[in-house]
């Protein structure tokens, strides 16, 4: 191991992978070479990290990285979460919890992985997965089938973002007005601090996008879920739209994640009534995205920019797309549906902003 100190993280990536025990001796020598990752490449890290994470006991294999000295070495900022207290529901510190959401996402993928049975799931909350969202396995097959890179898998990176959904929460904590913990902005500064770690990585562009937008978006489907569970609200159509226009594809990945976030939160306290809410909620998302996608998540051009100036004598500028993606909207939200709507709709909608224009040219 000080010959080669990437050996500390396979061995934890064997063990894991065979189902084996690390000898007391080996987790010695493996502790005493933890230091010595930092002369290891960083490319040669991650391919282990991933490899670790891609397996199937990503939450216990991060625990022992650890236990074993070794994530101040490659992932040092995690080392924050550990201890820092959530109020009610959370149940855990941030570091169990993320640990937590580990091992629930490991869970749903399996539950909503081809072939898997209602009956078979070990639990009621695993079974009202399989019900509520079992008819979408084969497109979540296809959607893991994907590669952003040909080493690593959308899987991988998907438990490489669950891992730092939350690594800015010890830097963001504040106390309201009663003195609850509150971690106001965590979701975008958790974002920014992923990104970093994943550039010293040497991810590439498209991991990067996709991993900021679910962290930088993963408190949306909690909210949605809340209003679902508290009011009966279903999201709205414009809800939706705007939910898979700020995270793309990602989106897909963002619902697992915040299933996850949920049952890690709640624990043996969680709700029927609240996980039903979620998956309910959920299931709208995935609905409009795989079975309606033209009619809300991305509805066909009817206008492209040379027409809205021409038509609406509009100059070239930021506004032609303010236009163009104010008319998708009223598109997904069944407010246009022809040519002449979206030239009306955007008239109308140039006409209820000019304020704000004026307002812009004159800063």
């Amino acid at each position: 191991m000080s010959d080669d100190p990437i050996r500390v993280l396979r061995g934890i990536r064997l063990a894991a992978a065979l189902g084996f025990q690390i000898e007391p001796s080996t987790r010695k020598r493996m502790k005493s070479a933890a230091p010595l990752l930092g002369q290891v490449s960083s490319e040669r890290v991650r391919d282990e990290l991933f490899r670790i994470l891609e397996g199937s006991q990503a939450a216990a294999s991060v625990r022992a990285l650890e236990m074993l000295g070794v994530l101040h070495h490659v992932l040092p900022e995690l080392e924050a979460m550990k201890g820092v207290a959530q109020p009610e529901p959370h149940i855990h510190d941030v570091w169990e919890h993320t640990l937590q959401v580990l091992s629930a996402l490991d869970e749903i993928l399996a539950a909503l992985a081809p072939g898997c049975q209602a009956e078979q799931t070990g639990d009621l909350f695993t079974g009202l997965l399989v019900l509520r969202l079992g008819r979408y396995r084969e497109q979540y097959a296809e959607h893991f089938s994907k590669l952003l890179n040909t080493d690593r898998s959308v899987r991988g990176l998907l438990f490489f973002t669950a891992l730092y959904h939350d690594v800015a929460k010890p830097h963001c904590i504040t106390k309201d007005e009663n003195g609850r913990i509150r971690f106001w902005g965590h979701d975008e500064k958790s974002a920014e601090m992923a990104a970093e770690r994943a550039r010293l990585l040497s991810l590439s562009n498209d991991e990067i996008a996709r991993m900021t937008a679910v962290i930088r978006n993963h408190m949306r489907i909690h909210f949605h879920t809340s209003r679902k569970d508290g009011e009966g609200k279903d999201p709205s159509r414009r809800a939706i739209y705007r939910f898979f226009r700020d995270s793309g594809e990602a989106g897909l990945d963002l619902i697992l994640l915040a299933l996850a976030d949920l049952r890690a939160t709640h624990g043996n306290t969680l709700k029927q009534e609240t996980w039903t809410a979620a998956l309910d909620v959920c299931r709208i998302f995935l609905e409009n995205y795989w079975e309606r996608p033209e009619e809300v998540v991305a509805p066909p051009k009817l206008i492209d920019g040379n027409e809205v100036m021409r038509e609406l004598n509009l100059a070239p500028g930021p506004r032609v797309g303010d236009v163009l993606e104010a008319i998708r909207e009223g598109q997904a939200t069944g407010k246009v549906s022809t040519r002449e709507d979206a030239i009306a709709f955007g008239r109308k909608w140039l006409e209820g902003n000019s304020i704000a224009s004026h307002g812009d040219a004159s800063r």
